[in-house]
């Protein structure tokens, strides 16, 4: 969580300075998969960190939240096809630098979950959570 906590203020921190947008992102895998293969279905731009066997922080780097939509459409159609399986799912949360990076973390985690249970789209944003 440290290093989610520390790129999260780094990326308020380029916005503050410089307006540049950015959108955060969970991924879920059920299978094995390297930081050397995502690497190869994203932009140079994003940033990953893998968190746990089956999940990755992603910043979209100067990205809005509807591009980052359109850019997890596409990790997750090259994942499909990489991984032989549709089990992925992305979350994604409006970028807000009133959010802690705690709170970015745990709504990331909210709306991952409630995608895997409830969703039968595969990338969700925030408004996931309130059609409970």
């Amino acid at each position: 969580m440290n290093r989610v906590d520390v790129l999260i203020k780094k990326t308020y921190y380029i916005y503050k300075r410089f307006n540049v947008q950015a959108t955060f992102a969970m991924l879920y895998h059920e299978k094995p998969l390297s930081v050397v293969e995502l690497s190869e279905f994203i932009r140079v731009s994003d940033q990953l960190i893998e968190l746990d066997e089956n999940h990755y922080f992603i910043i979209f780097a100067f990205t809005s939240a509807e591009n980052a939509y359109k850019a997890s459409q596409n990790i997750v159609h090259k994942l499909d096809n990489h991984l032989n399986s549709t089990n992925s799912c992305i979350a994604l949360d409006a970028f807000d630098v009133a959010k802690t990076p705690q709170n970015v973390f745990n709504r990331l985690k909210q709306i991952l979950s409630e995608t895997r249970k409830h969703s039968y789209a595969r990338i969700e944003m925030e408004d996931i959570l309130d059609r409970k």
